[in-house]
């Protein structure tokens, strides 16, 4: 395998803007902001949820690409311009990170277009869902 590896999921901004899908550095996989926008189609739907599902099946593909997967993830960033759909947002990564527990931001933060409604960012690390894990609670 090559020491680096970029993906390209199809999105016109990818050769336009000159960015990767994913770039992976050795088990280190880092993903761009990824929008819930079918890349064959050029269709989004207007439903944050449904958004939020088809950015997270990008994400996961890109990720499958380097033999990887989405309980691989250890850090997710989540850009939401309008507040009002955080909720919606938040049910799904809870749904689709439920046990993998990643560290996580969420922004409220204009996107490039008015249509889209959530991007993901994410980090994961090949390989770290089949390590043990620990739970550590704090008090603050």
């Amino acid at each position: 395998m090559s020491d680096v590896i970029k993906v390209k999921s199809g999105s016109m901004y990818e050769e336009r803007n000159s960015y990767s899908r994913l770039v992976a550095v050795g088990d280190m996989l880092f993903v761009a902001n990824t929008a819930g926008v079918d890349y064959k189609t050029r269709e989004i739907s207007p439903d944050v949820a449904l958004q939020a599902r088809r950015a997270l099946q990008t994400i996961e593909g890109a990720l499958e690409a380097v033999g990887s997967s989405l309980s691989d993830v250890v850090r997710i960033i989540t850009h939401v311009p309008d507040r009002a759909n955080m909720e919606a947002v938040a049910q799904v990564l809870g749904e689709v990170f439920k046990g993998t527990d990643p560290a996580a931001t969420t922004a409220c933060t204009p996107l490039a277009r008015d249509d889209l409604k959530v991007e993901f960012e994410v980090t994961a690390i090949r390989g770290v869902s089949k390590r043990s894990q620990e739970y550590v609670k704090i008090s603050v």
